[in-house]
């Protein structure tokens, strides 16, 4: 049986900014492709001592089985492989491995018999840049401070989002697991990871409707309040959400209103949609698609159904040219400064050369403490 070490090469956990309930995320390399992967383990509190399958064993199967029905999504973290392990630490190092790598069906019958023999199933997912994590962007690092996204760019998400959910919504899945944690952010294109909370409906008739409008509901409150405010829902500093069964289930249920007091700037059509969705007035992603189109031509954007002024489509296009230069002027930045970090680390330096290092790093570091983009 082949070792662990044999098919991948684990490093440190990536999970720290944003801790889950089920499992931990470790960089590693697969040694077979050479290619970066997240490794994401099951935590070993959650074996049953009686080789029974916990929740959080099953919620591993039901992962791998969404991302495949998933997989065309561009807007999905990508499955690689997916297997089980027999080391118990909760930072694997040794031990055998199982791989079933394309094999979902066969992963998911396996489940049981590797529970039973007290193996912890593993799923290798693509590796995201923490620095396009939003929470980890958005989250202030002093009580005063927020940012957010600026609304054309809030747009595009939006729209990425909620065309997946219309996707996942006629293959019969809902999302459910709506935070900031999950969602990761370049500019541009969204990637949304962290299915495993996520749900198969098997009756359609009696479940969907309900369920498919609380998902938006979800998505208004959980993701796009925050990103167009930089506010949380719940009144509060932003700060990860609880990841248990029970917490997805409850997390948002008692808000059905949203203040924008503090955003008076944005867009009445973007406010008025969000309401809507958290006042579960929405019924469908489609619906919501719809209205964020309506919202999105007072901001330039056009779409076949809806008017656009020329000169707001022209204000557009300088305003996206804009925002591409910002954030190309915020990673020279921030390239700059880990640059000054290293020279400052280096043994042998004069005290001038450290001191006039360190001036520099302070600085930079309140240019980004006052950055625009997130």
């Amino acid at each position: 049986m082949p070792r662990l070490s044999e098919f991948y090469r684990l490093g440190n956990y990536i999970d720290t900014f944003a801790l889950g309930h089920y499992a931990r995320v470790l960089d590693a390399v697969d040694l077979r492709s050479g290619s970066s992967i997240a490794f994401k383990v099951m935590r070993p509190e959650h074996l049953d001592a009686d080789g029974d399958m916990r929740w959080e064993y099953r919620a591993f199967g039901n992962e791998a089985d969404i991302l495949a029905r998933l997989w065309h999504s561009p807007n999905i973290v990508k499955l690689y492989d997916c297997g089980f392990i027999s080391d118990g630490e909760e930072a694997p190092r040794a031990g055998d491995i199982t791989s079933f790598q394309g094999d979902i069906r066969g992963f998911s019958d396996s489940l049981a018999r590797f529970a039973a023999a007290g193996w912890r199933p593993y799923l290798a997912l693509e590796n995201l840049p923490r620095y396009h994590s939003l929470f980890y962007l958005m989250k202030p690092n002093r009580p005063d401070r927020r940012w957010r996204l600026p609304s054309e760019e809030g747009l595009a998400l939006a729209l990425q989002f909620s065309e997946l959910l219309a996707l996942a919504h006629a293959n019969s899945i809902v999302y459910l697991d709506h935070k900031l944690e999950h969602v990761y952010w370049d500019g541009i294109n969204l990637k949304v990871i962290d299915f495993n909370s996520s749900r198969m409906l098997e009756d359609e008739r009696m479940q969907a409707p309900q369920q498919y409008m609380k998902d938006v509901h979800n998505m208004c409150v959980g993701v796009l309040y925050t990103i167009f405010t930089g506010m949380s829902p719940q009144k509060t500093s932003l700060r990860p959400q609880p990841s248990s069964r029970d917490a997805v289930e409850r997390r948002y249920t008692d808000i059905d209103s949203l203040d924008f007091s503090m955003e008076p700037s944005l867009s009445d059509g973007i406010t008025e949609l969000l309401q809507r969705g958290a006042g579960e007035q929405i019924e469908t992603a489609r619906e919501f698609v719809n209205g964020l189109q309506r919202a999105a031509t007072e901001l330039g954007w056009q779409f076949p159904d809806y008017y656009t002024s020329s000169a707001s489509a022209d204000a557009r296009v300088q305003m996206r040219t804009g925002l591409s230069k910002l954030r190309e002027g915020h990673e020279n930045i921030r390239d700059a400064r880990d640059l000054f970090r290293e020279a400052l680390i280096q043994d042998g330096i004069s005290r001038d050369m450290e001191e006039e290092l360190r001036r520099l790093v302070v600085a930079l570091n309140e240019m980004l403490n006052h950055r625009v983009v997130p």
